[in-house]
């Protein structure tokens, strides 16, 4: 068992003080507020740990180099990328980029993973790009689910392109073959939690989508990139005669475990739908302005109920506050109001909502029918044991009700990080470790 004590927490929606937190397990088992302080202190305010439902983490490699004039000539630069990647520059960029993101305040990461093979689509013995992710993940203490990603094709009908192979198992069949086997191969930590992705509609079919929703267990998290840019939607219209999230809602593939990623350029039907079905929404506010992706609709899925998440993506910028109030600000932009979505919602979107997006319950939550209310974000039994202390004594956070700190606050004002109960001492080499691989990767001598 591991218990802290925090000066200040935010608990139900308001800031407590003099708060225990007990854990066992790597979950929470009690917060007691007003008790009396214990050896395990840290100074500043206790929040819940930040979910990372959407990463690529070697786009890390790309970020202030990739450049184009739109995102089809930047995925051109990111594919260059990926075929320099090894299991072992994989390791090494993955362990040093999640411990930038632990030191940020994200204690769970999705990594959307697609890099499976050799270059020429040789598959490595023994899942060996697989698990370099997975022990990057456990080196550096931080909860990682393993999207593994099925990607079959470079577009409708089309066959993947030479820069494409190392992402492809050849058929649907053959990617839950080796996603079982996958399955079976990871270790057995509490960090780690095996999850599956499908591409998007440009590279998975309706029929192959339906046969790997049926071939997977139940509360498997399926994540999917869905409608990012408007050329997508054009050629699924073109191709299915439906938008892509109607491709999904025929397919079965909507439910209260799937994840859909940026959702930027849906219709009024499809946020109906989604929110019918109780899919997440992970928004990634960075990625989708730096590569001028647009501005979803964000007042109209919170208007309809729809449980929002937070991603880094692109990983242009590791910090979930920036994430949080991008998305609030760039609502505001396009309603002229403010307040689109609150502070307790922007709390619940980057912690919660994330966990729940990342690691499924047992059981299919109860549906939604309003927008989230207060007392749903802070600390509680029963919630992972991932803490992020946040120092209040710099200027930018001065004065401010730390209720308001996704509004105002940045990674920078992180001091500590708890992890399945365990305290993330963060590592002081991060940066140099990966100025180093970054370096290599992109043929400069470091």
């Amino acid at each position: 068992m591991s218990t802290w004590f925090f000066p200040s927490a935010l608990v139900e929606g308001r800031i407590a003080h003099n708060v225990r937190v007990q854990s066992q397990n790597g979950v929470i088992t009690a917060v007691t507020i007003g008790a009396e302080p214990h050896r395990h202190t840290f100074d500043g305010v206790a929040v819940p740990g930040f979910a990372n439902t959407h990463s690529h983490i070697f786009h890390r490699g790309l970020r202030g180099a990739g450049e184009g004039e739109d995102f089809w000539s930047w995925r051109t630069e990111m594919y260059r990328l990926a075929n320099r990647l090894d299991p072992d520059s994989y390791y090494r960029l993955a362990r040093a980029a999640f411990a930038e993101m632990v030191a940020a305040g994200y204690t769970s990461v999705g990594e959307f993973h697609y890099v499976h093979h050799q270059p020429d689509g040789t598959p490595y013995r023994d899942h060996a790009m697989e698990l370099a992710l997975v022990n990057a993940a456990i080196e550096a203490g931080i909860r990682i689910t393993v999207l593994d990603t099925c990607y079959l094709h470079a577009g409708p009908g089309a066959s993947l392109g030479v820069d494409q192979k190392r992402f492809g198992d050849g058929s649907v069949e053959g990617w839950l073959e080796r996603w079982r086997a996958l399955r079976d191969a990871l270790p057995d930590s509490p960090l780690v939690t095996v999850g599956a992705a499908l591409h998007s509609v440009r590279a998975v079919s309706p029929d192959e989508m339906a046969t790997a929703v049926s071939g997977l267990p139940e509360r498997v998290p399926i994540h999917i990139h869905v409608s990012e840019q408007p050329r997508e939607n054009t050629e699924c219209l073109a191709a299915h005669g439906l938008t892509p999230t109607a491709v999904l809602d025929r397919a079965g593939v909507l439910s209260d475990r799937t994840t859909i990623i940026h959702a930027t350029h849906l219709t009024g039907g499809d946020i109906a739908m989604i929110a019918a079905s109780d899919t997440v929404v992970s928004l990634c506010p960075t990625t989708e302005a730096d590569l001028g992706d647009g501005i979803a609709r964000v007042k109209d899925l919170q208007d309809a109920g729809v449980r929002m998440a937070i991603g880094t993506d692109e990983d242009v910028i590791t910090d979930p506050f920036t994430e949080l109030r991008m998305l609030e600000s760039t609502a505001r932009l396009v309603t002229g109001t403010r307040g689109v979505i609150g502070c307790e919602a922007l709390w619940k979107i980057g912690t919660r909502n994330g966990v729940e997006s990342l690691r499924p319950a047992a059981e299919p939550l109860p549906r939604q029918t309003s927008t989230p209310g207060p007392g749903s974000a802070g600390l509680a039994a029963g919630d992972p044991a991932d803490i992020v202390v946040v120092e209040p004594s710099s200027a930018r956070l001065a004065g401010v009700d730390p209720t308001r700190w996704p509004l105002v606050a940045t990674a920078n004002d992180v001091a500590a990080t708890i992890v399945a109960g365990e305290w993330n001492r963060l590592d002081a080499a991060v940066a140099e470790d990966l100025r180093h691989v970054l370096d290599e990767l992109r043929g400069r001598d470091s």
